[in-house]
């Protein structure tokens, strides 16, 4: 089974940054999209960041210019440089993965973290 573990969310003053990690465990035959979601108080889950196979990124308009989405595939881990954080940032952030569990599988399935609260605050 695949697992998604993050960290590196915290307290941090308006202005500041962070780095999230996601690392990726688990039996699979290769990573196809991954994602950053998020989910402030009262708020709706919306996609932060997503990057697939092929290196192509997307961000959310509030973000652009100041998170990086990134991955390290020989260790499976995916990254988001967030820059110039803002309190509407404040979230509990998702890793999600689209992985393949079997050899040959075209579709690969979810897989979600726990999550990691990142509050933005003086």
């Amino acid at each position: 089974q695949v697992e998604l573990v993050e960290s590196g969310g915290g307290l941090v003053q308006p202005g500041g940054s962070l780095r999230l990690s996601c690392v990726v465990s688990g039996s699979h035959f290769g990573l196809k999209s991954m994602a950053w979601y998020r989910q402030g108080p009262g708020k709706e889950r919306e996609l932060v960041a997503s990057i697939s196979n092929d290196s192509s990124t997307n961000y959310a308009d509030d973000v652009k210019g100041r998170f990086t989405i990134s991955r390290h595939n020989t260790e499976n881990t995916l990254y988001l440089e967030m820059n110039s954080l803002r309190p509407e940032d404040t979230a509990v952030y998702h890793c999600h993965v689209n992985a393949i569990r079997e050899p040959g599988d075209y579709y690969g399935w979810d897989y979600w973290g726990q999550g990691t609260q990142v509050t933005v605050s003086s």
